[in-house]
């Protein structure tokens, strides 16, 4: 960690990457902690737009959107507190070699990551960058801090439910944290700007109106709906009532996309979630979102476990089942060609917005891997590509999980009839999605 005696005259450059906000930013905190001057920068690699070996696009046209979304918002966000932002498209150990030189950095801040192509890049940079420029990590996306886990990373759980008892009993949730404002002569001089949707690759395109997900990218958007959940339509008190919904805005939270980029923190709504608890109501339902937090938190520390065992076919079981990768069969679960019309209706939702609920995801997983006994790895390839809320831990995680190499202690196949006349018993939502002439 730098000296504070040695904070004069520095220069800390703030690698953003899945942490786009700047409440409850420990990255960005520490960095204006440390330096007299900070500059923030995002790099886009190209490579994410390339076709990986499953055929997919690492990330598609939904997310990118929401990405470039949220980084006019962090921008913003970042000049109220006299912090420039610089956006590239180009290798990050390109990119930041030349930006380290140029504005001579003394040090550079990042999220901790620990997934292979995350580790990779920042290897790459370490290698390119010179070696008195230090790249400090830190853990910046759990609700439950690693530092304060009293659990060794090899000794955590295989059951969800052994580790939440032990983390609700003794682990503290730490208080959120803010940035200083710094001087506004640490506004940097310069004409970058942040791609467009065309520079990536992509056409523009609207929104389709039947989405369950029509809001925007970026801090501020995150922020607003909160607040509008919370404290305004205090839809939070029903919570567990409607999660298992399919249609509509305010079935669930939606805060996983924010989540997922960084655009909000976790413990940013757990302390909402405490401060609606004292001044509206304490239920079951607002535990409930405190629970899904802490499913999120899980994925993170199987993940830590586990390391590139969860990209495995034979997932961190090491289960060898016999899978297959017929392209025919792929493509009709992508299109909503299937025999199911549950599960095709939920991949078209996919396919035209970007959102899937939560209920819509199991089944659909389900039926890839215990039904059409795919590779269970292509249908998280094509989740990672178009998915607005992609998230490494949770999306691996969770397909490991239903396709029976993950956490599943019963290794359960979803009957994907019965749940569609348990959750869709009018057939609302299949003909939202099947009959188009209706809406």
């Amino acid at each position: 960690m730098i000296d504070k005696t040695e904070i004069k005259n520095t220069t800390g450059l703030v690698w953003f990457g899945n942490d786009l906000r700047i409440h409850d930013n420990d990255v960005l905190s520490l960095a204006v902690k440390n330096h007299s001057k900070v500059i923030g920068i995002y790099i886009i690699d190209p490579s994410l737009f390339e076709e990986n070996e499953f055929g997919f696009k690492k990330m598609d046209v939904f997310r990118a959107q929401f990405l470039l979304e949220s980084l006019h918002d962090l921008k913003h966000q970042l000049f109220t507190k006299n912090i420039s932002l610089l956006v590239f498209l180009d290798k990050p150990e390109i990119k930041l070699k030349t930006i380290c030189d140029s504005y001579q950095i003394d040090a550079i801040y990042k999220q901790k990551e620990w997934t292979h192509e995350e580790n990779i890049s920042k290897i790459k940079v370490q290698k390119s960058i010179h070696n008195t420029i230090q790249i400090i990590e830190v853990y910046n996306q759990f609700l439950y801090h690693p530092e304060d886990v009293n659990v060794k990373i090899e000794n955590i759980p295989q059951v969800f439910s052994n580790l939440r008892k032990k983390l609700e009993k003794y682990v503290a949730i730490r208080a959120t944290t803010e940035v200083q404002k710094l001087n506004s002569t640490n506004i940097i001089n310069t004409t970058n700007h942040i791609p467009t949707l065309n520079e990536l690759g992509f056409k523009l395109f609207e929104k389709d109106k039947k989405t369950a997900f029509p809001f925007h990218g970026g801090e501020s958007e995150s922020l607003k709906r909160l607040h509008n959940y919370f404290f305004e339509t205090k839809k939070l008190g029903f919570y567990k009532k409607t999660r298992n919904g399919l249609i509509g805005t305010d079935y669930s939270s939606k805060f996983s996309p924010w989540l997922a980029n960084g655009s909000l923190s976790a413990r940013t709504i757990y302390w909402n979630v405490k401060k609606f608890e004292k001044d509206e109501i304490k239920n079951q339902s607002t535990y409930w979102l405190i629970f899904e937090l802490i499913w999120r938190d899980y994925f993170k520390y199987i993940s830590l476990k586990h390391g590139n065992n969860i990209f495995k076919i034979g997932g961190i079981l090491n289960k060898n089942y016999s899978w297959s990768s017929n392209r025919k069969i792929i493509q009709n679960w992508i299109n909503g060609e299937t025999k199911d019309d549950f599960v095709n209706a939920n991949m078209i939702e996919l396919k035209r917005t970007g959102w899937m609920s939560n209920r819509g995801r199991q089944n659909v997983a389900s039926y890839f891997a215990k039904e059409l006994t795919l590779d269970w790895r292509i249908g998280a390839a094509y989740f990672e590509s178009i998915l607005l809320d992609y998230d490494v831990h949770s999306n691996f995680g969770n397909w490991m999980y239903v396709s029976g190499v993950g956490n599943d202690p019963r290794d359960r196949k979803f009957n994907t009839q019965l749940q569609a006349e348990r959750y869709d018993p009018a057939h609302l939502f299949r003909n939202r999605w099947l009959q188009q002439t209706l809406f």
